[in-house]
């Protein structure tokens, strides 16, 4: 197991557990077959349950916008990367391995796992305990809003059996977009569906339109907006913030099952008090999260637009592929992101100004986390989920 030390919490895994029936909002867990969306309607709730999803297949305080440019590879054969020796070993491990916040939910991922349930299906379940959270300002319910007090939602999966993934950015009033986000993957041609659309998506297969905004989450946004003046921008940031502690906002989640089937998905409120409409990095597969079944899975928490423009989920598994251990793997696209960020980004020591975090898992069941300053990270296998430090880049900014 490729890991940091662990801190002193564990959540020992429980063995009674009654294996889930349905997700909420009518929403089954296991899915129709492999039927685009269309106008004639959403599936009814029995034809949803038919087969499993295998078959079917404030700013200052928050970060702002990164730009750069990134070269990418050209595959001119079927790999630019030659085949590591995970590719020829034909154990697996349970595991999931995610942002801290989510301990919870990579312990109950392995409840599930271990009873069958598939690995994107009980990874969605793992993150929605965090989405139906009003106590976590970071994700769904209870989420930080935009600029406007309005919360907006992203979030993005892929099942590595089936090669497919779905996706949701800015959708407002629907408490678990991960779940959105599977419906997206499993009854349509797309990927990713945005706003306004990918809300009525949602309403028409039987999930119910909430207000997001909790009391703590309004009184953190009126606070923001009460200190607001022309000094807030979007892209300027105190050079004396704790970097290394600045909140994210998201929460990422990778697993793998004994029979080495892996999957991945990430879900987040996004940027607190950004300019309505904006995407981060989690709804963008290959970025926010990234799965290939041959190899494992990565993603990540922090500033997104760094993200995006390293294609930071991909380039981690990449990295994997050519053999490297996950903790190993996700250092090395940290240095490719310092490497993109532009000078009003770094520090006087040319070190970022913000925070970014990479979470893997391999195909056998070896699991690591990395982050550009230190943090922590959730991992469970088959014994017990615990918290572990990350390795870093740095120490401090």
């Amino acid at each position: 197991m490729d890991a940091g030390r662990a801190r002193q919490e564990v959540l020992p895994q429980s063995h009674g557990s009654e294996p889930i029936a349905s997700a909420s909002n009518g929403a089954s867990l296991t899915g129709a077959g492999d039927r685009p969306h269309s106008s004639a309607g959403p599936p009814t709730h029995s034809r949803l349950a038919e087969r499993p999803v295998t078959d079917s297949l404030n700013r200052r305080t928050f970060l702002g916008v990164a730009a750069a440019a990134v070269a990418v590879p050209t595959f001119e054969s079927q790999s630019a990367f030659p085949a590591p020796a995970i590719l020829r070993s034909t154990a697996s491990k349970l595991a999931a391995v995610s942002s801290a916040n989510g301990i919870r939910g990579v312990a109950r991922a392995i409840e599930l796992m271990k009873q069958g349930v598939d690995t994107l299906d009980a990874g969605v379940e793992g993150v929605k305990i965090q989405e139906l959270d009003p106590n976590d300002n970071s994700v769904g319910y209870g989420g930080l809003p935009n600029e406007e007090g309005v919360v907006q939602l992203d979030a993005s999966c892929m099942h590595g059996p089936t090669k497919r993934a779905g996706a949701v950015a800015c959708l407002e009033g629907i408490k678990t977009p991960s779940e959105v986000a599977r419906l997206v993957m499993k009854y349509t041609n797309h990927i990713l569906l945005v706003g306004e659309g990918a809300k009525r998506f949602a309403l028409s297969y039987g999930f119910k339109e909430e207000d997001l905004l909790t009391p703590a989450s309004r009184e953190i946004w009126l606070r923001w907006r009460a200190n607001r003046g022309q000094a807030d921008d979007y892209v300027d940031v105190a050079a004396n913030e704790p970097v290394g502690n600045r909140p994210t906002g998201t929460i990422n989640m990778n697993l793998v099952n004994e029979r080495g089937d892996v999957s991945s998905i990430t879900t987040t409120s996004g940027l607190a008090f950004k300019i309505p409409g904006r995407a981060g990095d989690s709804p963008i597969i290959g970025a926010g999260q990234y799965t290939d079944n041959l190899i494992g899975a990565a993603g990540s928490t922090g500033l997104g637009e760094a993200n995006i423009m390293s294609c930071g989920g991909f380039l981690v598994v990449e990295f994997m592929r050519q053999g490297l251990k996950p903790a190993d793997a996700a250092l090395a696209a940290l240095k490719r992101v310092v490497a993109l960020t532009p000078p009003r980004l770094l520090t006087e020591r040319g070190r970022p100004r913000y925070q970014l975090n990479f979470y893997a898992v391999t195909k056998a069941g070896d699991f690591g986390g990395a982050s550009l300053y230190p943090s922590q990270y959730a991992a469970a296998d088959a014994r017990e989920a615990k918290l572990y430090d990350s390795a870093s880049l740095f120490d401090r900014a």
